[in-house]
């Protein structure tokens, strides 16, 4: 392993993605470099892109995302992914060739892709960032204080789905605006899945006083993470949106009931005690069905059905006789209507 001094003007002319934004660059002064430096997850690494593919552009801190050309050097997180509609990648075992497989800046080793992706993005990583120590810096080093007091947690409102693409995102951030319609002082969080500012921006747009998610917990993806890690994302990431002030929280837990990371935080004590409502969004009558089943098999309190499927009025009606549930689209969701149509306005604005 070499350690290599990196200057502040040739770091910050690096293109720097949304993952890492919380991290102070200011410590990195040094690079890890050549055999023997294993990458982990959440080491933050300069890199060089070295062949366009799937990800032609990158989340930048502002927001903005940037076209990436060959020859680029960017600042990204290593992380793990898991998403069925694009990438399944892991963090290498050494600093080779490995892939852009977010647009939000995780570097990772490509497993397998869905086939309407192109092939990943191949970067070439330069070194690891280090303090002048050469201690390497990971998104843990920004990770919020995690709460040892006992606090009370406004009224939580969690959003799960059947799978990726399910129209979850689009459903908490209606929700939220409806919310925020009735007067109410919206936090919301992004639970799991992988470094992307896109959801927590549209939550903040839809009117999220606060929005957070679980790169400001310190974790880049939340793919191979254990139980307890992501049990202790949720409760970080409410205890400081309560802390906060806000009057309820509308959270978002990625991808599908499936996912190994997804069903053991909706199966854990920490959830049930945490949320007080769930919405499940579904692409069709027969996943919402299931799912709402599922949810119930584990003592959670479905409210409502919405996503994809309230695109069609006849998979609507089907949803809400399979389900026995009311089915929201995305009009009524915006509508301050939601906080009584909910049947939990009076425990909200006792929260409030």
């Amino acid at each position: 392993m070499n350690i290599l001094p990196i200057s502040q003007s040739r770091l910050l002319s690096a293109k720097i993605s949304y993952t890492p934004r919380n991290v102070k660059l200011g410590s990195a002064v040094n690079l890890l470099t050549g055999t023997g430096v294993t990458p982990q997850a959440g080491d933050l690494v300069l890199a060089r892109v070295e062949k366009i593919g799937q990800h032609a552009g990158l989340e930048l801190t502002n927001g903005r995302r940037a076209a990436l050309f060959a020859g680029d050097e960017i600042v990204v997180c290593y992380g793990n992914r898991y998403a069925p509609d694009q990438f399944e990648a892991e963090v290498p075992g050494d600093l080779a060739e490995c892939h852009l497989v977010a647009a939000g800046g995780i570097a990772a080793q490509a497993l397998s892709w869905h086939a309407s992706m192109k092939s990943p993005t191949v970067i070439a990583p330069i070194g690891l960032l280090a303090n002048d120590q050469g201690h390497r810096i990971n998104l843990s080093c920004a990770a919020l204080e995690k709460s040892s007091h006992p606090q009370s947690l406004p009224y939580t409102l969690a959003v799960v789905g059947t799978a990726m693409n399910a129209g979850k995102t689009t459903t908490a951030a209606n929700l939220i605006r409806g919310l925020s319609n009735a007067g109410l002082r919206v936090g919301a969080a992004k639970v799991t899945g992988t470094g992307s500012g896109k959801d927590i921006w549209f939550m903040g747009d839809a009117g999220a006083r606060l929005a957070l998610d679980f790169t400001d917990a310190g974790f880049p993806s939340t793919f191979r993470s254990s139980p307890a890690e992501v049990a202790g994302i949720l409760d970080t990431l409410t205890r400081h949106l309560a802390k906060a002030g806000m009057d309820v929280i509308v959270l978002e837990v990625a991808d599908g009931l499936y996912q190994a990371e997804t069903a053991a935080l909706l199966d854990s004590p920490v959830f049930s005690k945490t949320v007080d409502g769930v919405i499940f969004a579904a692409g069709d009558a027969m996943g919402a069905a299931a799912g709402v089943s599922w949810l119930r098999s584990k003592g959670l309190p479905v409210h409502a059905v919405s996503g994809l499927l309230t695109a069609s009025p006849l998979a609507i009606t089907e949803a809400a006789s399979a389900t026995g549930l009311p089915v929201y689209d995305k009009r009524m969701l915006r509508d301050a209507a939601i906080l009584s149509d909910l049947g939990v306005c009076s425990r909200i604005a006792a929260s409030a």
